[in-house]
């Protein structure tokens, strides 16, 4: 028998797999923020909220995951492995000298967040700083990216500039010779740049907000 304790534990599994919080979970699936709140699961008098059969859709397309994932998630038979990943401040991932040439983090003095394994997947995390991609990603916001990912159009990417210059927008088309970027902020203009200016692009994987 499904209870309402499991129900919304998967939610908030669903929400930690995709390095999120409940919260953060809630707005990637356009609902309101404080929609899986702790306070909303249960009234006022003491009777129990469930969450509706729409907005559980709803984060499930959010996070591409099936049904038979968010099954998994209601009894899940061990936890998922970790791993620590380095994560690097906005200003640092502007510093060439602090990457190696694939676009990961050098050595090992980096602080680190702990994130569900990816497997051979390489992932270091980025602190957003500013708000130059509101309202997708707002300052403090981590971004789980992967540098050796493939990318498509359609993908929002991290992109760093051999000037230094660090940027994150959605990948609109990619030539031999340039690559076309759409701005996440509609007050910020969108970017055709050469190949040759760019020291690498990483998928962004997950946020955690």
């Amino acid at each position: 028998m499904l209870t309402h304790t499991q129900i919304w534990a998967a939610i908030d599994r669903l929400a930690e797999a995709n390095g999120m919080s409940a919260s953060g979970l809630a707005r990637r699936a356009g609902l309101d923020a404080t929609s899986f709140n702790k306070s909303k699961r249960v009234a006022s008098d003491g009777r129990e909220r469930w969450p509706s059969s729409e907005s559980i859709a709803k984060i499930l397309a959010a996070t591409g995951t099936d049904l038979r994932g968010f099954v998994d998630l209601v009894e899940p038979s061990a936890p998922p492995p970790r791993m620590a990943v380095p994560l690097v401040g906005w200003a640092q991932a502007g510093s060439g000298g602090l990457f190696t040439e694939d676009g990961m983090p050098a050595g090992s003095g980096w602080e680190e967040i702990a994130f569900p394994d990816a497997g051979p997947d390489k992932l270091f995390a980025v602190e957003v700083s500013g708000d130059s991609m509101e309202p997708l990603y707002r300052d403090g916001d981590i971004l789980i990216v992967s540098p050796d990912a493939g990318i498509r159009r359609g993908d929002r990417v991290v992109v760093r500039l051999h000037n230094g210059e660090v940027m994150a927008k959605e990948l609109e088309r990619q030539t031999l010779r340039n690559v076309e970027l759409r701005s996440l902020n509609s007050a910020h203009p969108s970017r055709t740049i050469p190949v040759a200016d760019i020291s690498w692009i990483a998928r962004i994987m997950w946020v955690r907000q």
